[in-house]
């Protein structure tokens, strides 16, 4: 990977990350606009941490506050600070698994006067990351952001607890797909090792976590399926949710964060797309098999995130959305099979 603007070599970034954390009294938390597992339980996992060494820790995300309902056992996340209430000028703030000073929306501000006094932390594993703290611990090679914050905590000193643990293999496990992504190296097995022996109920979390839903959400998977379109010479696979289709089987948004990995499991698709109207416009999900880089696409829209996993949110209606995601996929892969 080429140095840009804002690197540092990745010891030293731990190191003076480590740095700015051991001299400050209070940490101020925070993670991306609607937060997926990785997102959620690294920043939990280390404001457990802190606590525990008995430094004052808040924890927040931009509003909407809810989270989707197979997050909600996370120790912790009861606890957020919403971002009204979230410091303006932070001693020390920390970002997880954000690419970019947008996504944190309404706690931005927080971010921009922590980072003119020099104590921005950000912690990320996405190669498209802005690097946009005073100090950028980002290790695209690191399959979750939850291995940034156990490289992190063991640089400290900071002996792990049981909530920690609870809420890194969370992360860990979600960012590999448990264990199936081609992210899943052997520090992830290791790490998986050590928070096993915290007692975890893996069995009950992995339920939680990727099979129980609600009927309704399950309905509502059923219409998108219905409406998936399958393009066999592009092999791309789309479908959208709709603020309709929400209401009408009484489902949110938080909800429909795994319909993308449903979506990916078409064999005749190499790309995979998930479309959904929110207020703030549409966001976009893209998975990616092989010879498509999504993260490269999601990026020129604004978004970021990795070779095959990878989102952005656009104006526009699905359709005009669609399109473009259409163009971009098909200006970036390869020619099929006779075409």
């Amino acid at each position: 990977m080429e140095a840009r603007e804002g690197d540092m070599d990745p010891k030293r970034a731990l190191d003076e990350a480590a740095r700015l954390i051991e001299r400050a009294d209070s940490l101020a938390l925070a993670c991306h606009v609607a937060p997926d597992g990785d997102a959620l339980g690294s920043m939990l996992a280390l404001h457990h941490l802190a606590r525990a060494q008995g430094r004052s820790s808040q924890v927040s995300w931009p509003e909407p506050l809810a989270v989707a309902r197979h997050y909600d056992f996370l120790p912790g996340v009861d606890l957020v600070t919403k971002p009204a209430d979230f410091p303006l000028a932070p001693e020390v703030m920390v970002t997880f698994d954000c690419g970019s000073l947008d996504r944190l929306v309404e706690l931005r501000p927080a971010a921009e006067a922590a980072r003119g006094q020099g104590s921005l932390i950000v912690l990320d594993h996405h190669v498209t990351n802005d690097l946009f703290g005073s100090v950028n611990v980002v290790d695209p090679a690191a399959a979750a952001t939850a291995v940034v914050v156990r490289r992190l905590a063991a640089r400290l000193g900071w002996a792990l607890t049981r909530d920690a643990a609870i809420c890194l293999y969370t992360g860990l496990v979600t960012d590999t797909g448990r264990f199936q992504y081609d992210n899943t190296t052997p520090e992830v097995f290791a790490l998986a090792h050590e928070l096993s022996e915290f007692d975890l109920p893996i069995a009950a979390m992995t339920r939680r976590l990727f099979e129980e839903h609600r009927f309704a959400y399950l309905q509502l998977v059923a219409s998108c399926l219905a409406r998936a379109e399958l393009d066999r010479g592009l092999r791309f696979v789309a479908t959208w949710v709709t603020t309709e289709d929400l209401e009408r089987f009484d489902v949110s948004i938080e909800e429909t964060e795994g319909l993308i990995d449903l979506i990916r499991r078409a064999g005749e698709a190499e790309v995979s797309c998930v479309l959904k109207e929110t207020p703030g416009g549409i966001r976009v999900s893209l998975r990616a098999v092989a010879g498509v880089d999504v993260g490269e696409i999601a990026s020129r829209f604004g978004g970021g995130g990795h070779r095959f996993a990878a989102g952005f949110t656009r104006t526009g209606t699905v359709a005009e959305v669609l399109a473009e995601v259409r163009d971009a996929v098909a200006g970036a892969s390869p020619p099929s099979p006779g075409g």
